[in-house]
């Protein structure tokens, strides 16, 4: 392993740095794939950053659910087959893809962008509650209208959905959230497809 000092090229020592900087990634892993991708072929390290380029300047986030997408308004917003009245409150995009992946939800979503955590400086205005409050209230059908909250069950979901309920409470749409499946804490990504499609199916109302 070269340390700082000693690269063999400066182009390597700089791949290194900014491969390191990803989640996870130490220098040594970084180091392992920069000289990975020195290794594939020219086309496939072309299209490998191509990707990231486009992803980082082309994807965008759903002005409905704030759901990643390619477009002004993702697949799951713009299919006339799913519920429009049943909205799915989650953490992140990540949680969406958990939930799809049960097969046994056919509502649409709204992405929060994270919970409430005070130690980590996130607050409400941080989130998109504002932008759900919004869509609740140009609802035209708020009799058959259903917000559920899927959020995580530690002190801070906890937290999110309590404030979340006390926002949209005066607008008389009904609050649900998921039946708890889920151990204390447990985040939506890592649990399994039957318990947390159990988990929304068996969904509960929602007690302040």
């Amino acid at each position: 392993m070269y340390s700082k000092e000693n690269y063999p090229s400066k182009l390597l020592e700089e791949a290194v740095e900014s491969i390191a900087t990803l989640p996870g990634v130490g220098r040594r892993s970084a180091m392992r794939l920069a000289l990975h991708l020195l290794r594939q072929p020219v086309e496939n390290v072309h299209h490998f950053t191509a990707s990231i380029n486009a992803l980082r300047d082309e994807v965008c986030y759903c002005r409905e659910c704030m759901m990643i997408s390619d477009g002004e308004v993702c697949s799951i917003c713009s299919d006339g087959r799913r519920n429009h009245d049943l909205i799915c409150v989650v953490a992140n995009v990540r949680d969406v893809m958990s939930i799809e992946n049960t097969g046994q939800y056919n509502g649409v979503y709204h992405v929060l962008g994270g919970i409430i955590s005070p130690i980590n400086g996130v607050g409400p205005s941080d989130l998109s509650i504002d932008r759900l409050v919004e869509r609740v209230n140009k609802a035209g059908n708020r009799d058959g209208m259903e917000i559920i909250l899927a959020l995580p069950g530690d002190v801070e979901g906890e937290t999110t959905s309590f404030y979340i309920f006390r926002k949209i409470a005066p607008s008389g749409v009904r609050v649900t959230t998921i039946a708890r499946g889920l151990g204390f804490g447990d985040d939506l990504e890592y649990a399994d497809e039957l318990t947390l499609g159990r988990s929304i199916a068996n969904r509960q109302e929602f007690k302040a």
